[in-house]
This record gives structure tokens, sequence and C-alpha cells, in this order.
């Protein structure tokens, strides 16, 4: 990908049915970051898995671009750089891919994780530049902040613990630096969220399915405010501890019928539930990219609807040995 100036920006509304590549966009259009995206993106975590394989990694990238995925979640601690490298090298600026990218954690390959936090605001500008310079991109387009206050995953602990206004210290002057063209967030509870509405957010990510819905009243202020919903986790992880979508009766009963995968139903159900999500799920196979795209495509009755809707919600929290 080479350097741009300023993010690319939609040439059409958000009624446009076809991504810049001419594709028909994938879960149809949505809006993310004042343009137009499918509703249908790309989480690019699990490319981690073809660090062996770099061409059939770029090869997954130029997929998506052709199915109709426009929007691309990363981090520069995915892969230690590997990724980011990756999505520089397959996409291009004719693709009118929105990259957004992700600071709050930092590489730790042989630690017990492959990644620790990196919360404090000296951390994140760090990380902000270690993006940059992978992205080849200038401005980031999107950088989410990742809280690390509640789980799911890593908490926050001694010199770790930093205030969430601290943070937005640092990540605003860096806009007006030139460096991020708009700022989300990601991991944080009604009261952060509130807090951060000021710097004119444009998504949150948090973790949320169909089995874990505990965040309904921030749905509901992202609505309001006009900020997307882009939750991670989509089918409950497959981390064990974690309620999975996938297991529920209601969710394979649906599949059945509708000559689905369990995790398309449980994809298309969250883009039912609310007009403002966008997906952004990973895989490091073409197959599962092909069926979660179709997801999108994938049309649930009221009764159905109705059936998944009763599906208990509970929380959960990844264990790890």
């Amino acid at each position: 990908m080479t350097t741009s100036s300023t993010p690319s920006t939609p040439s059409t509304p958000s009624s446009d049915p076809t991504t810049a590549a001419g594709v028909p966009r994938a879960g149809g259009p949505g809006r993310l970051a004042g343009r137009t995206v499918s509703r249908v993106g790309y989480g690019a975590m699990q490319l981690e898995r073809l660090n062996g394989d770099r061409g059939s990694a770029l090869a997954l990238l130029r997929r998506a671009v052709e199915l109709g995925v426009d929007h691309v979640d990363t981090a520069q601690f995915y892969g230690d750089g590997f990724v980011n490298g990756l999505i520089r090298e397959a996409l291009r600026p004719e693709d009118g891919v929105l990259v957004v990218s992700k600071v709050g954690a930092t590489a730790d390959p042989g630690g017990r994780f492959p990644l620790r936090l990196a919360q404090r605001p000296e951390e994140l500008r760090a990380e902000v530049e270690a993006n940059l310079g992978a992205l080849g991109l200038d401005p980031l387009p999107v950088v989410n902040l990742r809280r690390a206050e509640t789980g799911p995953g890593l908490r926050a602990e001694g010199a770790q613990v930093v205030d969430i206004d601290d943070q937005l210290a640092v990540l605003t002057a860096l806009r007006d630096e030139g460096k991020i063209g708009r700022l989300g967030i990601s991991n944080v509870g009604p009261e952060e969220l509130r807090r951060a509405l000021p710097v004119g957010l444009v998504c949150v990510q948090n973790s949320y399915s169909l089995v874990s819905r505990g965040d309904e009243d921030m749905l509901g202020i992202c609505l309001a405010e006009d900020i997307a919903w882009v939750p991670y986790f989509p089918l409950g992880s497959a981390f064990p501890g974690m309620p999975k979508v996938t297991d529920e009766p209601a969710v394979l009963a649906a599949a059945q019928a509708l000559g689905a995968t369990p995790s398309q139903v449980g994809l298309a159900w969250l883009l039912h539930h609310a007009p403002h999500t966008l997906l952004i799920p990973g895989t490091a196979d073409a197959a599962h990219l092909e069926a979660n795209v179709a997801a999108g495509a994938l049309t649930l009755d009221d009764a159905t609807l109705a059936a998944l809707d009763a599906v208990p919600s509970r929380s959960g929290e990844p264990t790890f040995e």
C-alpha cells in the first residue's frame, strides 16, 4: 500500500451498493469514519497463522477485496508487525479499503502471551508511530484505543492503569499533528464511553455476540451518536471459558433450516440486530472468508429472529493454560 497524504473518502452516498473496486458490498453498505464501507469487513489478526506462507496470506487479502470487503482491522502487535506488512503489500489505493489500526498493546514474542499491554501515553504514541511506518499510511485513517480496565482478556495492573483522559489527550494530540484521521475506542464500559464521546468517536469495539449481550445500553448510545458498533468475539470466541454462539440449539436449528452454517447465522443475527453494526470476522482460510462474506446476504425472518433473540445472554472470561 503506498503512502497517501489523506485517507480515502467516498465519492458516493451510503446507499452505494458497490465498493471502489466495483464489487457488490459484503453485507450491504454501512458507515464508518464519514465514509461508506461494506458491513462485513475483515479482522486481520488471524493472518499471524500464515507467517510461514506469505503468498497465501497476501492472496487471502486480495480475495477479501474481490469479495466486496473494504474495511480491514489490524494492529502492529498482530504478528509483531507481520500482519501490517502484509496489508501494506497486498492492498492498493484503488481498492478503497479503510484500514483501522489499534493501540494499547505491543508485541511480546518471548512472553507468556504474544503481546503485552502498552497503555501509557508514551507507549500509545510509540505504537501509533509503529503503525504509521509499517502500514505506509499517513495519516492512519482510524485508530482504536484498546483499553484494559475490564475483560475479556488482559487487565491493566500497576503502571499500566492509566486514566482514559490521559490516553485520549495523547491520541487527540496525534490527531492534531496529522498522524491520525479519526478515533475509536475498544473494551470500554458505559462510563468510559461517555467520557470519550467529546473526542468524536467513530467506532466502538467491544466483545459482543448473540450469547453475550451485556452491552445493549452502549449499543443504544452508539446508535444515537452515529458511532459504528464493531464487535469482536462476534461468535463468542473459541477460547475456553467463553460461551459460543455455535453451540446454541436455536442457532443450530436456524442453520439447518436456512442451509447455512451456525457461524453464518451468528454473524447474520448481529447485522439484523442493529443497523450500525459492522463485522470484522477473522480467518486465515479462504473458504471461511467466503462463508463469512456470504453471511451478509443471509435473511432471517421474524420467527427465526425471535427464536435467536430468546437465547440467554451470559458473560464469560477466556482461560489460558
